[in-house]
């Protein structure tokens, strides 16, 4: 089958982690023998960021990290008819212009044959919640969600046809243990400063246990304005700006710990959904210690997968525990990989995808998947 998938981008993850699980998909179903197609706006605000931060030539790291992935930009101008006229499948992420996620809702009211589905990943159903009232989702088969409470939002609103949790995933082909990458550091944080959403817990939960422990540390990510960067100067923590999604597996293998540090909306406002830094750092076997969330979906085993800290005294001594008792940090990481390898991956988010095609999908789509089943 062939897959189309409207991104705010694929080929930047600058402050843009949805390309994380849209790559880790899109590969899986390459591997499985289905196309798969991402179409993202000329001058959209991720890519045009990373070329300002990185230089242009950036973008060719991007194509030989990911040689099955292909994105295509549209503009004005483009025939999305004719784009979604060879689509069996469209999943249109709430980054898109509400403009085009209504057109695009005309075109499969109006005989379109393909399963057009809506993919939401981020806190604005309850935090601006006007802006997703507002789109033209009644043409939509469906509804992807990234946690039960998001899901739960969009039924009690009457958003949408049909709700599904699809939760997000590792791509584990990329996110792996690499044993033989020297620990040269002790603790890392891979994330985006965040608009002040996260502020007073990334003091809290990381420069102040760094500072007390006096930990050789390294912060990687974007948009980290003046004062944040001299917090962390402060705290004795290395600030080594963006990082491309590619390499976050051999920077994580070169440290012996990292944090997890969710911003406050979906803490407060949509428990039960980590970052997907969560999945990635587990599938690569690094001992994780996270600042409060509610797990209220039992996604992992806390204390076995990773520790919970409720405040930064607690973050000090989980982390100082971690770092001196190798049989700790070794149980962490074995725990935590086993997690992610048998309940998350993006193969497991394909399977359900299907699972869901099979119920709510177009009969040209349930007629292609009965005939790829039949088949194996």
């Amino acid at each position: 089958m062939h897959f189309l998938f409207y991104t705010h981008s694929l080929v930047s993850d600058w402050n843009h982690g949805n390309a994380h699980f849209l790559r880790g998909v899109m590969r899986n179903l390459h591997e499985r023998g289905d196309s798969a197609l991402a179409l993202e706006p000329a001058g959209g605000w991720s890519r045009d960021n990373l070329a300002k931060d990185q230089g242009v030539a950036v973008e060719a790291r991007f194509f030989r990290a990911f040689p099955t992935l292909r994105s295509e930009t549209y503009d004005a101008d483009f025939d999305h008819e004719a784009a979604l006229a060879e689509a069996d499948v469209v999943i249109v992420h709430e980054w898109t212009d509400p403009a085009l996620i209504a057109r695009i809702g005309r075109a499969r009211a109006n005989g379109g044959t393909f399963t057009l589905l809506f993919h939401d990943t981020h806190h604005r159903a309850v935090s601006q919640e006007g802006e997703i009232a507002e789109m033209r989702l009644a043409d939509y088969d469906g509804i992807l969600a990234f946690g039960e409470t998001l899901r739960q939002r969009y039924l009690k609103a009457g958003w949408g046809r049909t709700v599904f949790t699809w939760h997000e995933a590792a791509d584990t082909p990329l996110f792996r243990p690499l044993p033989e990458v020297e620990k040269t550091g002790e603790l890392i944080w891979i994330g985006n400063w965040g608009d002040g959403e996260r502020t007073r817990e990334l003091q809290t939960f990381l420069m102040e246990p760094a500072r007390r422990l006096g930990l050789d540390a390294t912060v990687r990510g974007v948009r980290y304005p003046k004062e944040a960067l001299a917090e962390l100067e402060r705290a004795g923590i290395h600030y080594g700006g963006w990082i491309a999604n590619a390499d976050v597996p051999a920077a994580f293998a070169a440290h012996r710990a990292t944090v997890h540090v969710p911003r406050r909306p979906y803490v407060e406002a949509l428990p039960g959904i980590p970052t997907i830094r969560v999945f990635e750092a587990l599938a690569c076997g690094i001992p994780l210690v996270s600042a409060p969330w509610r797990d209220e979906e039992a996604l992992f085993r806390p204390g076995r997968d990773f520790l919970f800290a409720e405040n930064g005294e607690e973050m000090a001594r989980h982390l100082r525990a971690i770092l001196s008792d190798p049989d700790l940090a070794n149980s962490l990481a074995r725990s935590g990989l086993e997690t992610i390898l048998s309940r998350h991956t993006c193969a497991h988010r394909v399977d359900q995808l299907f699972e869901i095609l099979s119920e709510i999908g177009t009969d040209r789509v349930r007629r292609q998947i009965a005939t790829q089943e039949a088949a194996q």
